[in-house]
C-alpha cells in the first residue's frame, strides 16, 4: 500500500488492520502523534487527513491511501509559534494533537462551520468556542489555560 505522509509518497507493507496511528509511528518512525487512550478519547494521536482533524488511532492506514497525511513532523504553521509563545506546552505529551487539532480547528472556523456553542450565523472565535472545539483533545497537565490563548492569538496571525 502506499501513504502520502507530510508530502511524501511512502510504499509500506502493512497488515490491512494497522492503524494510521502505528503505521505512522511504528513503520514511518514519526513519532509525533501520540498513542494516548487508544480509543479516540484523548485526542493525542490527532493528525490532518486532507486538512480535517482525526484521531488516527481509529482509522486504519490502508483505508487513506488516496489522502494526504499531515502530522505535526510536517506543519508549519502560526499555531506552533503562538503555543511557544503562550507556553502552552507543559509536559508536551498531548502538544502535537493539540497543535493538529488546532489547525483544523480554525480551518473549519474560517469555513464558518458552526459549534455546538456558536451563537447566531457568524462564528465569533471566543475562549468558549475555541474550549467547545478543543474538548476532543485532553491534556492531563491542565496547560488549557495557555493554550486558547495561543489559538486566539493564532487566529489573528
Amino acid at each position: 500500500m502506499k501513504l502520502v505522509v507530510n508530502g511524501v509518497e511512502h510504499a509500506l507493507d502493512l497488515d490491512p488492520r494497522t492503524t494510521l496511528l502505528d503505521a505512522l509511528r511504528e513503520h514511518l518512525h514519526l513519532t509525533g502523534a501520540k498513542k494516548g487512550c487508544d480509543h479516540g478519547q484523548c485526542g493525542a494521536c490527532t493528525v490532518l487527513l486532507d486538512g480535517r482533524r482525526v484521531n488516527s488511532c481509529l482509522v486504519l492506514a490502508i483505508s487513506q491511501q488516496d489522502a494526504q497525511v499531515t502530522t505535526i513532523e510536517g506543519l508549519n504553521h502560526p499555531v506552533q509559534e503562538a503555543f511557544q509563545e503562550h507556553d502552552g506546552f507543559q509536559c508536551g505529551y498531548c502538544t502535537p494533537g493539540q497543535i493538529c487539532s488546532a489547525v483544523g480547528m480554525l480551518d473549519e472556523v474560517g469555513k464558518g462551520w458552526p459549534s455546538r456553542v456558536t451563537e447566531g450565523d457568524d462564528v465569533e472565535l471566543t475562549g468558549a468556542e475555541i474550549r467547545e472545539r478543543m474538548s476532543g483533545n485532553l491534556c492531563r497537565c491542565g496547560a488549557y489555560a495557555n493554550m486558547v490563548p495561543a489559538i486566539a492569538e493564532a487566529a489573528t496571525r
